[in-house]
């Protein structure tokens, strides 16, 4: 016959697990700490998905636009009408150490002193919109200080396959030019060059298929030359070029007036 106290021993622990079930229950309507189940893990997921999904769209967006940006100063041959850049008349204006946004020092006076590297620039050529004879000749400072170029870029005209250039053609330039002792380039602005290929329009050359730039041909060596390939059927006949300037339309008014070899 069990003893009293095995008898309380018994109740006690059958009431234990009574109240263990009922906790268990509770737990199972919200109560208690809950672990997460696969279905929180799921929304937690989803939740980060569409969080890095709106930043990675927040960042393609900027891309987008930087890739934008890109191409319209890309090697494009779409015309342009005017860049950013110093004008000739602004050449003759010195000044003290300017430091502009790229950290560098953009001053004219540090451009007369420090001649532009060909690492520093970016050269486009495309066809000057409206005529069917001219070129533009765009050299953009891409380092982040000023940088000095001579008046004009160095061009010639040839034939992209022949072994002698000596025959290539030289196009006329303005004269009597003086003054400061460079073109200065800001950074991220351009100096501007227009060439007309043939501008009396008449029966010029057809075996030119090549335009050759030198952005300085006071400081370049001739290695670093750029050669451009023209379109089909162009023809030359006593081309024209004229100055750096701020824009297209004054670089045409300075091609205007070339008149002697360069």
């Amino acid at each position: 016959m069990p003893t009293l106290r095995n008898r309380t021993a018994v109740l006690g622990a059958a009431a234990t697990a009574v109240l263990a079930l009922a906790l268990t229950a509770c737990g199972g309507d919200g109560g208690g700490t809950k672990s997460a189940g696969p279905a929180d893990t799921s929304a937690s997921a989803d939740a980060t998905v569409a969080a890095e999904d709106t930043t990675g769209g927040a960042a393609q967006d900027q891309g987008g636009t930087a890739d934008d940006g890109a191409k319209t100063g890309g090697g494009s041959t779409d015309a342009v009408t005017s860049s950013t850049g110093r004008s000739k008349g602004d050449a003759a204006k010195t000044g003290g150490s300017t430091t502009g946004a790229t950290g560098g020092d953009t001053s004219d006076a540090y451009a007369y002193k420090h001649p532009c590297k060909s690492g520093d620039l970016s050269v486009r050529v495309y066809a000057r919109e409206g005529s069917a004879t001219q070129h533009v000749i765009e050299v953009n400072n891409t380092g982040k200080n000023s940088c000095g170029l001579s008046y004009f870029p160095r061009v010639s005209l040839g034939a992209s396959n022949a072994t002698d250039h000596s025959g290539d053609i030289l196009p006329l330039v303005p004269g009597g030019l003086g003054g400061a002792p460079a073109y200065p380039v800001k950074p991220k602005t351009a100096a501007i060059a227009v060439i007309d290929l043939n501008p009396g329009g008449g029966n010029g050359v057809t075996w030119v298929n090549e335009l050759n730039v030198l952005a300085d041909g006071d400081h370049m060596p001739n290695a670093e030359q750029l050669n451009f390939p023209l379109g089909p059927d162009v023809k030359v006949g006593t081309p024209k070029l004229g100055l750096y300037e701020r824009t297209v339309a004054d670089a045409v008014a300075s091609m205007k007036q070339a008149d002697s070899k360069s």
